[in-house]
């Protein structure tokens, strides 16, 4: 069995990013039926990057609340020209430290976490904005150099360090599958990340939380439903193809969705 690439129309209207919605939710619900999961134990965070200003508020109105973002500049210039608009935004793409303080202003939560220099510098940035911010660790589970995340061997070790960011709230962990289009290789990917945080609750610091996990793209997220994913990022699935579209099964730094 393989994940064939998919051809999504862009969506221009309110009533098409609905129906898209829609379809994506009930995509949800059928995944979870087969994992005798309760459909409202996932969460569906709409991927907005590369889309304007003009579909994103179409977006809001279709019933889009949240959205992910992985450029942390083009994140801030959104949520401050909508901030009429109520939206919680996410960060999900790898972060510089010369860009935490962005996050730390407007964002409701950061997704990418693999750094204690990052975390440091985010505890800081949060104390003068006095906020805090939901984060999940990134874990590279495929190996593959070319992905941000630290690798599964130093999570437990990372994790122990976290309690002394009081401003950062831990939700879990968030991973990107293989780059392969052959399920079974991207399966594996979802496993292992929820193996590693079954074992990390055993061990984690009193009141840090890892029940959440991130993972899952428009390709792939049943596969990451049916492995026990609690957030799923989707993206080309509610807005349609980019204009320079990222393969919807082969993910690659800063291009989660």
């Amino acid at each position: 069995m393989s994940l064939a690439p998919a051809d999504w129309p862009v969506a221009q209207s309110v009533e098409q990013i609905a129906a898209n919605l829609a379809t994506v939710r009930q995509r949800i619900a059928s995944a979870c039926a087969r994992a005798g999961r309760d459909p409202a134990s996932v969460r569906l965070l709409p991927v907005s990057k590369t889309v304007d200003e003009a579909r994103i508020r179409m977006a809001v109105a279709a019933g889009c609340h949240e959205l992910g973002e992985n450029k942390v500049q083009e994140a801030q210039r959104k949520a401050e020209a909508m901030a009429d608009l109520g939206v919680h935004w996410s960060v999900i793409g790898h972060l510089q430290t010369n860009k935490a303080r962005y996050v730390a202003r407007f964002a409701s939560e950061f997704q990418a976490l693999d750094s204690l220099r990052v975390a440091e510098v985010l505890q800081q940035r949060l104390l003068l904005e006095n906020r805090t911010l939901d984060v999940f660790v990134q874990v590279n589970t495929s190996a593959e150099p070319s992905k941000y995340g630290l690798e599964p061997a130093a999570v437990a070790d990372f994790v122990q360090q976290l309690p002394a960011f009081d401003r950062l709230r831990v939700r879990g962990l968030m991973t990107l599958a293989i780059f392969t289009p052959e399920v079974e290789r991207v399966r594996a990917c979802f496993v292992r990340l929820r193996e590693l945080r079954d074992q990390l609750q055993q061990t984690a610091p009193a009141g840090l939380d890892l029940s959440q996990l991130s993972m899952g793209m428009s390709g792939d997220f049943e596969v990451a439903i049916e492995e026990g994913a609690t957030v799923v990022r989707v993206g080309q699935a509610i807005f349609g193809a980019r204009s320079t579209p990222d393969s919807f099964y082969w993910p690659v730094p800063g291009a989660p969705a």
